[in-house]
């Protein structure tokens, strides 16, 4: 089993854009400098090879080598890769990977080939804690259809699997039931756009992908809502709002790198299978980042 004190997948831990070439190879000098810039305007931490990171069109070659950039910019403790595969035993691997670049924590899909059974997902998560590194589970029941109720999330802590859960079903609800269930499992935001309303269920981190574009306000927003400070909080929240819901839209990747690129960060292309958005969707993207960096929102 395994234990921490020490948390490293609490505060603002960025789902990191990968920023690829023109001819879209993985530019890593400019994810080391991404990195360090988010941890620089006040993230925790950032989250590698996650959907974000485009990690299902990676070689395993560029994977590995995504988490050791990572590293060396902004140290192992505030790494936490993504480790999902097809395969457990693969994402262990994966995971002795992050393990062995010094990474303080992991993140893990359920088996997403297939709709697993309750009991395929402990056994899942029980092979891939065997790493060593501490787990937290992630929970997209709208992408991998698999749900990771929270009845099930409270065996997976109880048998040691899992430290933590990204949540990211929308359904705020499961923060008070998890809370009663299994009051040592923490609980991360998972969705840019119920950030508020799950940090006042008691979240302790927050998995995001708009602090890529705009660091300092989203993290002013989350340490407000944590912290009790609901006017500021509920007014950034307003503000942002028309952006993080394009954090649980299926074109999340393209809109947060447009608005990085509007932001005056580098967002860039994607590789397909992934297109870039339409007109119509760019345009709204555009015009809810020019409002947001108007209004001083960087």
């Amino acid at each position: 089993m395994v234990t921490t004190e020490n948390r490293p997948w609490r505060g603002v831990l960025v789902a990191t854009a990968l920023p690829f070439d023109d001819d879209l190879s993985v530019d890593h000098d400019r994810y080391a400098e991404h990195c360090a810039w988010l941890v620089e305007n006040g993230c925790d931490g950032v989250v590698p090879n996650g959907s974000l990171g485009e990690y299902q069109v990676l070689t395993p070659e560029e994977r590995a080598r995504v988490v050791e950039t990572a590293v060396s910019a902004v140290g192992g403790s505030r790494v936490m890769p993504g480790v999902a595969a097809y395969g457990s035993a693969e994402a262990r691997r994966w995971a002795e990977q992050a393990r062995d670049a010094g990474c303080g924590s992991v993140l893990l899909l359920p088996p997403n080939a297939y709709r697993a059974d309750e009991r395929s997902v402990l056994a899942h998560y029980a092979e891939v804690a065997r790493a060593g590194v501490p787990v937290v589970a992630y929970n997209n029941p709208v992408d991998t259809k698999v749900d990771l109720v929270p009845e099930l999330l409270a065996k997976l802590h109880g048998e040691g699997s899992i430290q933590a859960v990204k949540e990211f079903s929308g359904d705020v609800r499961r923060a008070y039931r998890l809370a009663e269930l299994v009051p040592e499992l923490d609980l991360l935001a998972g969705a840019d756009d119920v950030l508020l309303e799950l940090a006042v269920a008691g979240a302790k981190g927050w998995v995001a992908g708009f602090p890529n574009a705009l660091p300092t306000a989203t993290v002013e927003l989350y340490h407000a809502a944590v912290g009790g400070d609901l006017d500021t909080a509920g007014k950034l929240y307003r503000q942002l709002h028309p952006l993080l819901r394009w954090d649980s839209r299926t074109e999340f990747v393209q809109a947060i790198k447009v608005s990085m690129d509007i932001a005056g960060r580098y967002g860039g292309p994607v590789r397909p299978p992934r297109v870039p958005l339409l007109p119509g969707q760019e345009a709204a993207v555009r015009a809810a980042t020019e409002q947001a960096v108007a209004a001083g929102l960087g």
